[in-house]
């Protein structure tokens, strides 16, 4: 079964930074584009980075833009995403997400992780 696992989730103070994890399958990792989604209460599941199979093409959220930093660790087939100063409204559920690209315009395919937790609070 294919699968993604996010880690590195937790709850950190307004600038501070954290870096979180996703672990997938060699099939998905070298097959599919990779993305994070993010969820807040009450919102709609947004993209926050992505980039191609090869790593080519990057794309950001205008919103985390010079902040977070989406990189690939190929050895591991995991893909990270480092979050620096945070702040309050970045607190979500953040997935991990195999998918493509059309064009500039990536496209999620129904290859979820179950989430992890990032709570930004004084």
């Amino acid at each position: 079964q294919e699968q993604l696992v996010e880690s590195g989730g937790g709850l950190v103070q307004p600038g501070e930074s954290l870096t979180l994890s996703c672990a997938a399958s060699r099939f998905i990792f070298s097959s599919y584009a990779m993305s994070w989604y993010r969820q807040a209460p009450g919102k709609e599941r947004e993209l926050v980075a992505a980039f191609t199979s090869n790593g080519g093409r990057i794309n950001y959220a205008d919103s985390v833009k010079g902040r977070f930093t989406i990189s690939r660790d190929v050895a591991k087939a995991t893909v990270y995403l480092q979050m620096n100063s945070l702040k309050p409204e970045d607190t979500a559920l953040y997935y991990c997400n195999a998918g493509s690209y059309s064009g500039p315009e990536y496209y999620p395919y129904d290859y979820w992780g179950q989430g992890t937790q990032v709570t930004v609070s004084s």
